[in-house]
């Protein structure tokens, strides 16, 4: 007699199990996960059943879905962006998406275009809807003045985009830059004046003529020269600057954990010097000077051919 096989089906589970499962896998896996992932920890459940539950939650909003190299995420949605989001279509919060992981360094249109898969033309509609709401806002980067970045309504840009301290409406601030180059210097001249005239030994002299840049940073800061809010950071540009022109020399100490004004048990300080032969040509080019170096490429909104710097320092 010959043997029958019966296959075994198993039972239908329960889709609120399933959707419960796929919201603790996007919890436990917050950029994502594929359907691949889904598949691999419910192996018994169908693909209709998967698409079935999928489907449900992406339509409560309780789920995000995004596109990446590897095919299509499945991600939390968080609650704040859900509301904002209300009433939008897939499309819609896609580009959202995409334009909230850019972050505070925003996205081109084109980079949109590009992970989303949409026409240009569908891009512009939905971005200008997302303007219009105040989700999104269109900043000009200094590194393309004729080219846009979106990033979200409520972040500051990245001073890789605005050009930090020294740009006001793209416009670079050379005149004070130069203030600030004159300010830094002037305080660090008093300091080692102050130091010579204690008479103290020539060590204890050297010693106390040194400034750290958060002292700088202070002095400048109380003299409300500036208009917008200057980082060590920036201060510390500006004293390299005056490096680069051998008015000032820096050493770095090693500084005790919470030492104000020293970062990574590290400190930086600064002292006025006298050169002692008048610096090289190359060392005295706008380049060797230019605290904005790192933005300066051809095309740019600072490029050597448009340099005005550059220019004179050539004629004379």
């Amino acid at each position: 007699m010959a043997e029958v096989k019966v296959k075994v089906q198993p039972p239908d589970a329960d889709p609120v199990e399933i959707e419960n499962r796929i919201i603790e896998l996007c919890h436990q896996f917050p950029h994502g996960i594929t359907d691949q992932v889904i598949q691999n920890e419910m192996p018994h459940i169908e693909a209709q059943q998967r698409a079935v539950a999928i489907n449900r939650l992406l339509s409560m909003g309780q789920l995000d879905l995004l596109r990446s190299n590897t095919g299509l995420l499945y991600r939390i949605k968080d609650s704040q962006n859900a509301g904002k989001m209300k009433g939008s279509d897939n499309q819609e919060k896609l580009v959202y998406q995409i334009i909230e992981d850019a972050g505070n360094k925003g996205i081109w249109s084109r980079d949109i275009r590009y992970k989303s898969n949409l026409p240009l033309t569908e891009i512009n509609k939905i971005l200008k809807n997302l303007e219009s709401k105040k989700l999104i806002k269109a900043v000009k980067s200094v590194a393309a003045s004729k080219k846009k970045v979106y990033m979200l309504y409520n972040l500051q840009p990245d001073r890789s985009v605005t050009g930090g301290a020294w740009y006001s409406d793209q416009d670079f601030e050379s005149e004070f830059v130069e203030v600030l180059n004159q300010q830094c210097f002037k305080f660090l001249q008093s300091k080692a004046e102050t130091a010579r005239e204690s008479k103290q030994n020539p060590v204890i002299q050297r010693n106390s003529s040194f400034a750290s840049s958060h002292e700088v940073w202070k002095y400048i800061c109380e003299l409300g020269i500036s208009k917008v809010e200057l980082s060590m950071e920036d201060i510390e540009t500006i004293l390299n600057t005056l490096i680069y022109d051998g008015k000032v020399e820096m050493t770095i100490i090693a500084a005790k954990e919470g030492t104000v004004g020293s970062v990574d048990g590290h400190m930086k300080l600064y002292r006025a010097v006298n050169p002692i032969i008048p610096p090289t040509g190359l060392v005295r080019a706008p380049c060797g000077l230019c605290p904005v170096f790192d933005d300066c490429h051809e095309g740019g909104e600072i490029s050597p051919s448009n340099c005005i710097y550059m220019t004179e320092w050539l004629e004379f």
